[in-house]
């Protein structure tokens, strides 16, 4: 669906089979049970009818390219792409403009974390609190704690869609009859039964992005029959996120193992993805590199505009193109 909406945007454009299409995919794949074969098998169907002549290469190398086409002398640089599932990583060095191979891999590595996981570490510590997370029920002479397995498929919007039957519905209404809070159960319910997953992760992503620019924010999310709202600062959004970039910091050191290489011997460092326009994450890498090193712009272009760089060069090898086959 996306692609025959991608080819009526180009105006007939690609009317005819490409000779070339070259395909940008993760370093790391996401997910409870990442499948790389599986991934492979559906690209491969998607662009069946486009081309033959197929290539992958990782996300941070199209970026990498791309910020490449900007150099004018020799440098090491590392490419940082933090996208809503992935946070991802490669190192290229990078020769003159007329060298035989203009762009060579030294290293890649990525984490199933970024925007996404982001998201819902608000939901989780802003926003499931008013639904009813860490609040307690009556039973007979007992107050009890409502467990968080009630709130387990808040943690992807998609799954929220799944809740919505009447067994989990007739089960949420007795909780809500015992609840020392039921109005915050009544809340859950109509996030739920109205289906409004989707929009209340887009007001949490919002919040999310306003704290990029300043230091505290509003939340409110308002349809029918629900109310919810409140502040965060983004100190607090920091602290939330903190073991996440604990875990990113040391994929990046993975990455930079990989290539052989120390800090101190990155030229330049280039953010794009939207998370990499997070304070946090800015920090992260000025602290590591320096700020002066830390290069930005077309976070959310640079990796397409990359991969179109490499399926118009006529020698893809001297882009360092990642062909392996499925396992």
């Amino acid at each position: 669906m996306f692609l025959d909406r991608m080819v009526g945007h180009a105006g007939g454009a690609l009317a005819t089979r490409p000779e070339r299409i070259v395909v940008g995919r993760p370093v790391e794949y996401a997910g409870s049970r990442p499948d790389e074969a599986l991934a492979r098998k559906r690209y491969d169907a998607m662009f069946a009818d486009f081309g033959t002549d197929i290539h992958y290469v990782y996300e941070p190398l199209g970026a990498a390219f791309s910020y490449a086409s900007r150099l004018t002398e020799p440098a090491t640089i590392l490419v940082a792409d933090f996208g809503g599932g992935t946070s991802d990583f490669s190192i290229v060095r990078v020769e003159a403009p007329g060298a035989a191979r203009r762009c060579v891999p030294l290293g890649s590595a990525g984490i199933g974390i970024a925007g996404d996981r982001f998201d819902y570490r608000i939901m989780d510590h802003l926003v499931l609190p008013m639904l009813g997370k860490g609040g307690t029920y009556r039973s007979f002479d007992k107050v009890l704690d409502i467990s968080d397995g009630h709130f387990a498929d808040f943690g992807d919007w998609s799954r929220l869609a799944l809740m919505r039957n009447r067994r989990t519905l007739d089960e949420l209404a007795r909780l809500q009859r015992s609840a020392t809070d039921p109005a915050a159960i009544a809340r859950m319910i109509a996030v739920i039964d109205g289906e409004l997953g989707h929009a209340l992760y887009e007001a949490v992503g919002q919040l999310k992005r306003t704290l990029s620019s300043e230091t505290h924010a509003g939340f409110a999310f308002h349809e029918e029959g629900l109310s919810i709202e409140g502040e965060v600062h983004r100190d607090a959004f920091e602290r939330w996120i903190e073991p996440d970039m604990r875990r990113i910091a040391e994929t990046l050191d993975v990455a930079l193992a990989r290539a052989n290489l120390a800090p101190d011997m990155i030229d330049h460092v280039f953010l794009t993805g939207g998370s990499s326009l997070i304070p946090a994450v800015r920090k992260l890498f000025e602290q590591r590199f320096g700020e002066s090193r830390i290069a930005r712009g077309n976070e959310l272009t640079s990796v397409a505009h990359g991969l179109a760089l490499m399926a118009a060069d006529p020698d893809l090898t001297g882009w360092a193109v990642i062909d392996e086959e499925p396992a």
